[in-house]
């Protein structure tokens, strides 16, 4: 946040301006500005992230009212995994393809499933967002085993069990606390579209855009639909393997494992010949060294397409932006 705010600083941005962050995530730089009285929108092309960026961009719900209807799902959902008993929910065959393996132990996931169930039952537009954002919070750092570094893993210290409700319902109420500190300072507009940055051409007004703040993907070999599979699963936002690979084709091409046949982002760089060079000198070595590995083989088209889609979003941006914008 700290270097969000340094920008709108440096920039000279204040109230009269709108930034947009085309790569905004859970909406760091959203979040910040939106403080500061400024208007500001996002592009995500990953739906349970961006379900995390509108969630925390919208401070006009009543938080009261928030942490009554939380309390009231916690409490059913308690009495609902007594009635249970040993009597596990679980995933079923196709769910259980999409998620690492032993990313969640069984009573977590029971108890994860029946609040979910609870969840759906006492469904209110109001709050529901607010719920499903603290449930993926907490799904990932409390009740799983799934470990962060460079890429997602399993940790080998397996958490057997999990308080799910009471830690889903602090989250909740922390999430209103929050609200109601900032409620003061909702009437900046802050708008999230789920969508593919790489073709904003309708999603944006044509020059709109007084600066640009983002962090994009990096061609690290992360897959970061990996990073975020869990909740996409048991959210609903993923429910086959058709569904991953329409989300993977929506993301820009930063590992080798979202690299398809179809794809043309490379045409965009045709002409560039730092960025073909430095392709062509990946691969090159590649077969000096006889590596023949899948990645291996794949990480040069990764680079053509990066950068290349990059290019694509840079082009697409460029009617956006008013004068002198940053």
């Amino acid at each position: 946040p700290h270097l969000v705010k340094n920008y709108l600083y440096k920039f000279g941005i204040d109230k009269r301006h709108c930034i947009l962050d085309p790569f905004c995530g859970t909406g760091t730089t959203l979040v910040e500005c939106k403080k500061h009285g400024i208007s500001s929108i996002g592009i995500e092309a990953n739906p349970v992230v961006h379900l995390m960026a509108e969630t925390k961009t919208r401070w006009e719900v009543d938080s009261a009212a928030l942490a009554k209807h939380a309390e009231a799902i916690a409490k059913e959902a308690q009495e609902r995994i007594i009635k249970y008993g040993d009597n596990l929910k679980t995933l079923n065959e196709e769910q259980e393809k999409l998620i690492i393996t032993d990313s969640i132990s069984p009573i977590p996931l029971h108890k994860a499933l029946v609040l979910l169930e609870v969840m759906d039952e006492f469904y209110d537009a109001r709050f529901s967002n607010f719920e499903k954002t603290a449930f993926a919070k907490q799904l990932v750092y409390a009740y799983s085993n799934l470990k962060f570094g460079p890429e997602v893993g399993v940790s080998r210290k397996k958490k057997l069990d999990a308080d799910v409700i009471e830690i889903w319902l602090k989250q909740v109420n922390e999430m209103a606390e929050n609200i109601e500190f900032f409620s003061r300072r909702k009437n900046a507009i802050s708008i999230v579209h789920l969508a593919d940055s790489r073709n904003i051409g309708i999603t944006l007004q044509t020059n709109s855009i007084d600066a640009v703040i983002t962090s994009p993907p990096y061609p690290n070999e992360k897959d970061y639909s990996r990073t975020t599979r869990l909740e996409s699963v048991l959210l609903g936002f993923m429910t086959s393997k058709k569904d991953l690979r329409t989300h993977k084709e929506g993301l820009l091409r930063s590992n080798t494992r979202n690299i398809y046949v179809n794809d043309t982002d490379e045409k965009w760089i045709a002409h560039n010949g730092r960025i073909l060079e430095l392709a062509d000198s990946i691969e090159r070595k590649r077969i000096e060294l006889e590596k023949d590995s899948g990645f291996e083989k794949l990480y040069h088209k990764v680079v053509k397409h990066y950068f290349g889609g990059m290019a694509r979003h840079l082009e697409e941006l460029k009617p956006k932006l008013r004068p002198g914008a940053k």
